[in-house]
């Protein structure tokens, strides 16, 4: 039988990123980061009130990916959550890095225990999604996680078939993210992995087969 595939984000779904950021963002650049906005719009350098520009904004995100990744630690319960999913589908990682960080992601997955393939994009993911499963099998059930409503959205539209979960894992940003739901994208708009593993168990068609297991009780 065919197993199915989770297709999951990293930063804010499996590895807090946000945080970090902006913390390295006021020690090394005197800059400012509120989580209730955007990045551009939130990144204000201090004593001014003018937002960063995008341009700015993605060189210092650059730096952070290229010598700031060790701060980053897992969102509470995703490494566990990754585990208990693995025992009924094939995880993967998609996530919106320049390819040439590919490697240090996978390392860095692997340091937290996650070793995960992971396929990296720049843009929308829907397209990256549909590459994946032309790879991996098109006609597999597979289920599409990201804390991003427009790459839900993306998904919605090249692949419809595919189950949307809308994933927040930082509280910081969670209540400030338009929710992707109510847009009628996603299937469900959860943010803490024991809610969300019996949730996509259940997608998956699994819950009834694991939901005697020792320990299940910890994801209701």
């Amino acid at each position: 039988m065919t197993r199915p595939l989770i297709i999951t984000d990293c930063d804010e779904v499996l590895l807090r990123m946000v945080v970090h950021f902006r913390d390295w963002l006021g020690e090394a650049h005197d800059v400012e980061l509120e989580l209730s906005q955007g990045f551009a719009e939130g990144m204000r350098r201090r004593g001014e009130n003018k937002p960063m520009s995008v341009r700015e904004m993605w060189r210092l995100l650059g730096l952070f990916f290229d010598a700031e990744m060790h701060r980053q630690d897992p969102i509470p319960g995703a490494v566990e959550a990754m585990g208990r999913l693995a025992e009924h589908a094939d995880v993967v990682v998609l996530t919106n890095l320049e390819d040439h960080r590919r490697d240090d992601r996978v390392a860095q997955l692997r340091g937290f225990g996650l070793d995960l393939p992971v396929y990296t994009n720049q843009g929308p993911k829907g397209p990256a999604l549909r590459r994946i499963l032309d790879e991996r099998g098109a006609d597999r059930p597979a289920i599409f996680i990201d804390d991003l409503a427009v790459h839900i959205g993306s998904v919605a539209d090249e692949a419809p078939h595919v189950g949307r979960l809308h994933f927040v894992g930082e509280p910081g940003v969670a209540p400030h993210a338009p929710c992707a739901l109510v847009a009628g994208h996603a299937h469900a708009r959860i943010d803490h992995w024991p809610e969300a593993v019996p949730w996509l168990l259940d997608r998956l068609g699994v819950e009834k087969c694991v939901r005697s297991k020792p320990g299940f009780q910890n994801w209701a």
